[in-house]
């Protein structure tokens, strides 16, 4: 297990900005985790720098096991894909995670089949449309069975039917036992996803509670704010 991760004094700056102001928190296996804020809190900042896509000015990010890079994945908004079939942007992900060849093509129509595009498995990737390629970058982290899934925005620019589908394959993997850490500023999704939340404001983490107890009793003004739509994007 790489759980519990644990996150200390941690900062993050760019362009003479700080993004993240001095944030720790412990993230344990479990429940879903959904990290709420306006655009512009630096939701999608920590999740990069918890994953290890960005390095910290300060501060730590530890997690508990070893080979924690390979036992967690990341899909984001906008999935990057390659110019190769849909089975082959599966099967490379495996061969990057140095899954025996004779292996790969099997799991990899295993984790089409569980994201429902075992049909499309010989299309060209870049033809999908924005649902059906965000599903393709969820099978390619269902195929490697990541202890810890990253999830930023990943329906934020899709329509309700797509939403639904993704949505879908996030409590699959849910309960099919890995961790979900997702970043959103859609409230129905936080509520629908979500166990905890942690709120972030301003590069600060402001608040963090059960989802029931975060919409119904907020505990900070900039919370409540947030969930009457009343609090600015910066």
């Amino acid at each position: 297990m790489i759980l519990p991760l644990r996150v200390r004094d941690l900062t993050f700056v760019a362009g003479g900005r700080a993004l993240i102001t001095p944030l720790s928190l412990e993230i344990a296996a479990g429940p879903s985790t959904v990290i709420l804020g306006a655009n512009g809190a630096g939701k999608s900042v920590l999740m990069r720098l918890m994953h290890g896509l960005l390095a910290p000015s300060s501060g730590t990010v530890v997690w508990s096991g070893d080979n924690a890079r390979r036992r967690q994945a990341m899909v984001f908004q906008r999935p990057v894909l390659l110019r190769r079939s849909v089975l082959a942007n599966v099967t490379y992900a495996l061969k990057l995670a140095r899954v025996p060849r004779t292996d790969r093509e099997g799991l990899a129509l295993e984790a089409l089949d569980s994201v429902g595009l075992a049909a499309l498995a010989n299309r060209p990737a870049r033809v999908l449309s924005g649902g059906e390629q965000q599903r393709l970058a969820l099978a390619r982290a269902w195929a490697l069975h990541p202890e810890v899934l990253f999830l930023d925005e990943p329906t934020a620019s899709l329509d309700p039917t797509a939403t639904r589908e993704i949505e879908r394959v996030i409590q699959a993997f849910d309960a099919a036992g890995t961790k979900i850490i997702m970043a959103t500023h859609n409230l129905g999704q936080a509520r629908r996803l979500g166990d905890e939340v942690l709120f972030l404001h301003q590069g600060r983490l402001v608040e963090r509670a059960p989802v029931e107890q975060f919409f119904s009793r907020p505990a900070s003004t900039e919370a409540a704010a947030f969930i009457k739509g009343e609090l600015p994007w910066v």
